[in-house]
Formats: C-alpha cells, structure tokens, sequence
C-alpha cells in the first residue's frame, strides 16, 4: 500500500517537515446501533472516509492538508440501553476537541475543519468558547448536511437513522458492511403529548422508546449508486472548502 501522507495516521516527520500541513481536518462520529443491517460504526466509518477521499483531492490540486485520527465516541446518551452503544458527554467532548486545538496550534496549524457524522453531536457551542480562546478557526461540516440539493434530487424518501440515505452511502462506501436481508422500515413510536409534535419544539428521544429498532426511515430504497451520486457531491465541496482555507492567509477571517 502506498501511503498517503495526507493522512496524519500514515504520514511519516520526513513527509510533514517537507510538506508542512495548513489545514487539519478531523473526522468525528459515533458508536451505535443502526438497526439490523448496519454497522455501529456507520457515522465515523461515513465521516471518515468522506474526509480522506476530500483530502485526497485538495491534496492533488496543491492544498497542504492532513486529515487526524478519528474521533469515534459520539454523543449517545438517548441510546445507552442498547447493546455496546458508547457515549461521551458534551463535556468530554469539548476537552477532546479543546485538547486537539491546543496541539495543533502549538505547531503552527490555525485552520482545522471538523467533520461530523453523527447528529447527536452538537459542536457549535463548543468551536465558538473554543476559538474565542485560541488564534484558530474551526469550521464545522456536518456531512449530511452539505450538498443539500444533490442530497434532495437524489433520495426519495429519507427518514433520520439507517434510512434510504444512509443505507446508500454505506452502500457506495462499505458494501461488505450492509446487510441489506435483514434491511426493513425502522419502528416508530410517535410522541404520546401532541404538543412537542409543533415546530420548534425539540426533546432528546429515548431510542428504546421512540424507535425499539434504532432506525427511523425505510432503506428498501437505498442504492450503491445514490451513495455514490451523493457522496461525489459531498466530496467536491467538501475538498473546495480545504483548498479555500488552504490557500487562506495566516490569520484571516473567512469574512475579510
């Protein structure tokens, strides 16, 4: 395997001293369950692999990037009684991220793009005290959000969890990984109080509860090949926004 030293866990001092990074990026996710025919590590998997394929790009077109290790541990607090689900509090969550900014900032890197897979995650509280703190600017992707055109061109019927949409890119990404035998529509439970039904009415769900089968959505339609249309949009902006930064200078603000 050639290495890619564009990617931090592969790259060896020779390569980072000739080659120093501008931009880090770090892919984040989560450990749960995705109902029967996906893998616990669908978001980090799915976050991760859109990172290095974006940074393979930017790489090729002059962008001094390198892509960290993932950050597998989400927040998953709504799905501790499921089986080997894993959660880290918004808490341990800002000393990772905190700690990262701390290191890379020591060595010169004042631009990281956070890659988020997983939308139990909320980072934006904890980028805005973490860049008031130091001389960085983090920006945040979250994946599914991005290519919201494609993203609704290409998927039919998308739910929220192990769905059409997620079931394709596992499909394009990890086939080996999807059992699409035991694919079927997630169970769910609506809310018994019609009020948090309103808009703008927000309350975690308790997974066991409101989804028994931890998916929410039907994957009988997903494809390899909307995974795939959905995944190459992501990966163009997603590598149009490192070269940007990339090119950036040292210290400027993205409104300047």
């Amino acid at each position: 395997m050639t290495p890619r030293h564009y990617l931090l866990l592969e790259a060896n001092n020779q390569q980072l001293e000739a080659s120093p990074p501008e931009v880090a990026v770090l892919p984040w996710g989560a450990v749960e369950s995705h109902n029967y025919h996906l893998p616990y590590g669908t978001d980090v998997l799915e976050s991760s692999a859109l990172a290095e394929r974006a940074a393979a790009v930017a790489t090729a077109e002059g962008a001094h990037v390198i892509v960290l290790p993932a950050i597998p541990f989400g927040n998953d607090e709504q799905q501790l009684d499921q089986s080997c689900a894993i959660s880290i509090t918004t808490t341990t969550a800002y000393a990772v991220l905190r700690d990262v900014v701390r290191s890379i900032t020591k060595q010169g890197i004042d631009r990281l793009i956070l890659v988020n897979g997983h939308g139990g995650n909320q980072f934006k509280p904890l980028i805005r005290d973490i860049q008031g703190e130091f001389e960085v600017l983090i920006v945040l992707v979250d994946f599914f959000d991005m290519a919201k055109d494609e993203f609704n061109r290409i998927f039919e019927n998308p739910g929220d969890h192990a769905d059409e949409f997620e079931t394709s890119v596992m499909l394009h990404l990890y086939p080996e990984l999807v059992q699409m035998e035991h694919a079927r529509p997630g169970d769910t439970v609506p809310f018994g109080i019609e009020e948090i039904k309103q808009q703008g009415v927000w309350t975690p769900r308790p997974w066991s509860a409101s989804h028994p089968d931890t998916g929410c959505g039907d994957p009988s339609l997903a494809t390899a090949e909307k995974g795939k249309a959905y995944c190459d949009a992501v990966e163009a902006a997603l590598s149009r926004l490192m070269v940007g930064l990339a090119k950036a200078e040292k210290g400027c603000l993205p409104y300047q």
